[in-house]
């Protein structure tokens, strides 16, 4: 994976954490910077994990499945991206109330886990190619936080107007990542 795959992985990946923290920014009271930022690091630390626990996970099955590890890729990848396209396209029912958030730690640290669930599955496809593992989940982590806190301040002010947008986008940009590593498989 080349550094522009691994940051567009990175920014893929961090979607579903944006989204949430816009949610989040939009419901909450004010809150000071230090609580911003510990918000922040628990989205990137949890981010950051879970690829690691699902490329763990991939390396103990990886030498079952060698000859078709791209396809697993480009597969895992594709559904992950698919279900974060079928979520953002799929219409709010008109009684339901805007997705909020408390603002208790322990919301924000299942908040965060189930966003990066995805990130495991994402984690197991690249434990089928040649990839600097602890670089990928550090882009994660770091762009994970970077995009929780832009979400945190962006929801202050846009509400939850862009969320399903973005959704889109990040599912479109996960299964171009599987798909580029699909292709350079199948090139070799």
């Amino acid at each position: 994976m080349t550094p522009v795959t691994i940051g567009l992985l990175a920014l893929g990946m961090s979607v579903d954490a944006f989204a949430a923290a816009l949610g989040q920014g939009a419901s909450a009271r004010r809150r000071g910077l230090g609580a911003l930022l510990a918000t922040g690091a628990i989205f990137g630390l949890v981010e950051a994990l879970t690829p690691l626990i699902g490329w763990a996970l991939g390396v103990m099955a990886s030498y079952a499945i060698a000859a078709v590890d791209h396809w697993v890729a480009f597969g895992l990848l594709a559904a992950v991206g698919l279900r974060t396209i079928a979520e953002a396209l799929r219409p709010a029912p008109a009684h339901e109330a805007p997705r909020r958030l408390s603002n208790g730690w322990l919301r924000i640290v299942a908040t965060a886990v189930g966003t990066s669930i995805d990130a495991m599955a994402v984690g197991v496809s690249l434990a089928f190619v040649d990839v600097p593992i602890l670089a990928v989940a550090a882009a994660i982590g770091v762009t994970t936080t970077a995009m929780a806190l832009l979400g945190l301040g962006l929801g202050r002010r846009l509400g939850q107007r862009f969320g399903r947008g973005v959704e889109l986008v990040g599912g479109l940009v996960l299964i171009g990542v599987g798909a580029t590593i699909l292709v350079e498989h199948l090139r070799a």
